[in-house]
């Protein structure tokens, strides 16, 4: 398959521009799943801002600041059509690379935005997001100094991540929230109950990560040993405990996937963009990838529509699947 000619839009949040219905996530690039050829990536990001996708993904503690920093130069050359996602909440910096704690503090808040401003040699941040809640820090402190930063102009449109539907709805009625960013694929289904329900009231986009089951789903043999510096080595659903029973479900996606002259990835990505429809609620994944070949795979899934009972039988798979998300 090959992607549409020009990608669906979607607008962000409820008076945001319109945006490409599949964004890019950019993390790998830098760090967590092992090395990375710069210039393979940078052809990426070039095909992908070619190919109609105008939201790319990074945080300011990928590659302890290094994502940002290596995304400069492409935002630099294509600010107009290429909007930049990042976000803060994690202590790690390069002098902690061991610390994962978390700090919503309005004070810690406004010193990585401006670190986050200096890497990416931008003028505003267009979405910029709480990257996880601290539940040490009352909502009405963290984001209403995100609402201050827009008042600014340092930053165009606030987004959360990984929150509850009751934190979604009190968050957004402090400044809007245009975007929720949080784990959603065929085996991990936890936002459909509740929180997606409430950003469709809301008008909040969705922004599922890792919907590719960090590359699970992909349809890749992970029986060999990973790269060294791969985080998924410290995955539960990668372990020698979880993967030949995770892999068995793969081969199920892959099956249908066959069937229609499509492949596992594909698929999956389709079936998030049918299961979004349902719901009622905007959705753009951000597959990650540093390779063009991969990235007009994931797009193809656009022109991909799955008949009912191909979309149906990849409903069950979530309940099978061994091991936590993290």
């Amino acid at each position: 398959m090959t992607p549409p000619p020009s990608l669906p839009q979607l607008r962000l949040g409820a008076d945001g521009p319109l945006i490409g219905a599949q964004g890019l996530g950019c993390m790998g690039m830098s760090e967590f799943y092992g090395a990375t050829d710069e210039a393979q990536a940078r052809a990426t990001l070039e095909l992908a801002l070619e190919r109609g996708v105008t939201l790319f993904d990074t945080a300011d503690m990928y590659g302890l600041g290094a994502n940002e920093k290596f995304l400069a130069p492409f935002l630099r050359a294509h600010r107009g059509k290429a909007l930049i996602a990042t976000k803060f909440g994690y202590a790690r910096t390069v002098e902690r690379p061991d610390d994962w704690s978390l700090d919503n503090r309005p004070a810690f808040i406004r010193t990585a935005v401006e670190n986050s401003l200096r890497r990416l040699d931008v003028e505003a941040i267009d979405l910029y997001y709480m990257h996880r809640r601290d539940p040490a820090v009352p909502l009405e402190d963290s984001v209403g100094a995100m609402a201050r930063l827009v008042e600014e102009g340092k930053v165009r449109w606030l987004g959360l991540c990984a929150v509850s539907a009751g934190e979604l709805e009190a968050a957004h009625a402090i400044p809007p929230i245009a975007a929720l960013q949080s784990e959603w694929s065929v085996f991990t289904r936890g936002i459909e109950a509740e929180v997606a329900p409430v950003a469709a009231r809301l008008g909040v986009t969705l922004v599922p990560y890792s919907p590719l089951g960090r590359g699970m789903l992909t349809g890749r043999d992970f029986g060999a040993a990973l790269a060294a510096g791969d985080a998924r080595q410290h995955f539960p659903r990668f372990s020698a405990d979880n993967l030949a029973a995770n892999a068995r479900l793969v081969a199920e996606i892959e099956q249908q996937a066959d069937a229609m002259g499509a492949t596992p990835a594909q698929l999956a990505l389709a079936w998030l963009h049918a299961k979004a429809a349902a719901l009622g609620v905007k959705a753009v994944p951000i597959p990650g990838t540093r390779r063009p070949a991969r990235l007009e795979e994931n797009l193809a899934a656009l022109a991909l529509h799955p008949p009912r009972e191909a979309l149906d039988a990849l409903d069950t798979l979530a309940d099978a699947v061994q091991g936590i998300a993290i």
